[in-house]
């Protein structure tokens, strides 16, 4: 027997097939209540896209816990080896709209939901270890170039290179960006980071300060751009057919996540502020230290539900696990979540996807979504604090350390005194084989097409302070498409 169609109120439906009229030739009739449900419905469809991060991908899966790091965090998801946390992951492009083509020079988003048994735990990072900016007053503008020019409607490379030709600090993320890394060929052949400086501490109060790495066991593999159009001239999908086949034909894509610690008044001994976004710690003063293994392996039902409406934000912390002076972190905490106000709805984190799957309490009342009622632990506590028994209280046992650590202004300032080239001239020197440079030199050339050449120029004058071989590269990379376009005419 068939399953019967319902209206959103449960009553049968007699007839799906035609619209009531009041004769053969109509008119419709108003009465026709479930036409008219349709449509509505149908009008309400679409909910605001992302800002930013708007293309994505998705699925469920889990993190187990290979090696013990209890001495440097009291976070339940780490308390033992083995322990299995269910979790969330979507992953996308920064600048595409929602129709966007997946193989797209560009950044990658890499976020993670963790369903501990203390509450959600966020990591909403990149595929990339660093940012564009470090200080939050400068990421609207910094979008803005991303998105499309308000008189054209077009993307704009102009405004794209004025901005990082402006923004020394950008140079960094743009050689990731230009590199190989730069285009994946699928979700699963690429890291993902938590970018940010975040903070363990302990049952014993000691506060540390970490980084996370999602580490491919896929392999890495990249497109060219030549390679990644012609891909797109076949399918503007690829991620999602990719992520989506591969975990549907039971293989099961894999990351090692690792941390980096650094003992929290480490901080004020670094060359380098380690709290700055566009800056990385080098691995031979903070080594990579294997906390799990974080496998993917099912997908969500209904696209829609569970990764359009997935919410994830660094606002979502647990006890053991904390902030840091990261002003771009500082930022994020308080837009991400306002974000998905705003899109989703108030109690966005009622939705079946980002809900906890452990007990809620908080006395967050009314407003819109709210259909689960009072979470305070008692009907009649909807105010706090109160004296009623069985009400949410607080538990001062799972507050964070005070922090250690200066507040030299000097030392964190944004631009006075920053070095923001030898980390890129350390990738572009040491990192980066012959022919990888080869490829960066010429998909910067590329990506500069059409720009004037002031801009060009101010930009290629970062590009000697990391490297006068970087500036050549790009140079002659130029000259060598611009020769290609003037014989083709």
């Amino acid at each position: 027997m068939s399953t019967r169609l319902t209206t959103t109120g449960g009553a049968p439906i007699a007839d799906n097939q035609n619209t009531l009229t009041a004769g053969p030739r109509g008119p419709v009739l108003l009465e026709d209540y479930q036409l008219i449900e349709k449509l509505a419905h149908q009008n309400r469809e679409r909910i605001p896209e992302r800002v930013v991060h708007a293309k994505g991908w998705g699925a469920y899966g889990t993190l187990t816990v290979t090696n013990d790091i209890t001495k440097y965090t009291r976070a339940s998801i780490f308390a033992e080896v083995g322990k299995t946390t269910p979790l969330i992951a979507r992953f996308s492009t920064v600048a595409g709209e929602l129709g966007a083509a997946d193989h797209e020079r560009d950044v990658r988003g890499f976020a993670v939901k963790f369903y501990t048994d203390e509450g959600n735990w966020d990591v909403v990072g990149n595929n990339t270890p660093v940012f564009f900016v470090r200080d939050p007053l400068k990421f609207p503008d910094f979008i803005h170039t991303q998105k499309r020019h308000p008189r054209t409607n077009l993307r704009s490379a102009t405004a794209m290179w004025d901005f990082w030709s402006l923004s020394p600090e950008a140079i960094h993320q743009i050689t990731i960006l230009m590199s190989d890394r730069g285009l994946p060929q699928t979700p699963m052949q690429m890291n993902g980071y938590g970018s940010h400086t975040y903070s363990f501490w302990n049952d014993a109060g000691e506060r540390f300060w970490v980084k996370f790495h999602f580490k491919t066991l896929q392999g890495h593999a990249h497109y060219t751009n030549a390679e990644g159009a012609e891909v797109t001239g076949r399918t503007r999908e690829g991620y999602q057919e990719a992520l989506f086949g591969t975990i549907e034909s039971g293989e099961f894509p894999r990351w090692k996540l690792c941390v980096q610690i650094m003992p929290e008044l480490d901080a004020e001994k670094t060359p380098y502020n380690p709290f700055d976004l566009t800056k990385i710690w080098p691995h031979s003063d903070y080594p990579l230290i294997e906390v799990g293994i974080m496998e993917l392996n099912r997908n969500p039902d209904n696209y829609f539900a569970e990764i359009e409406q997935a919410a994830f934000s660094p606002s979502n912390k647990v006890p053991g696990i904390g902030y840091s002076p990261d002003k771009m972190l500082q930022a994020r905490v308080w837009s991400y979540a306002d974000a998905h106000r705003y899109r989703l709805g108030t109690h966005y984190e009622a939705l079946p996807v980002n809900a906890p799957r452990c007990p809620v309490h908080h006395y967050h009342k009314d407003g819109n979504m709210n259909f689960f009622g009072q979470r305070t632990g008692h009907v009649d506590a909807y105010y706090e604090p109160n004296s009623i028994a069985g009400s949410a209280k607080q538990d001062p046992s799972v507050a964070e350390p005070p922090l250690r650590i200066s507040g030299d202004a000097a030392r964190y300032d944004h631009r006075v005194g920053n070095d923001d080239y030898s980390q890129a001239r350390a990738l572009h020197d040491r990192v980066l084989s012959d022919a990888e440079r080869q490829r960066l030199y010429r998909n910067t050339a590329e990506a500069m097409q059409g720009v004037p050449e002031e801009i060009i120029e101010r930009m290629l004058g970062h590009y000697a302070q990391v490297s006068p071989a970087y500036a050549e590269g790009i140079r002659a990379a130029r000259a060598e498409i611009i020769g290609a376009l003037q014989a083709a005419e």
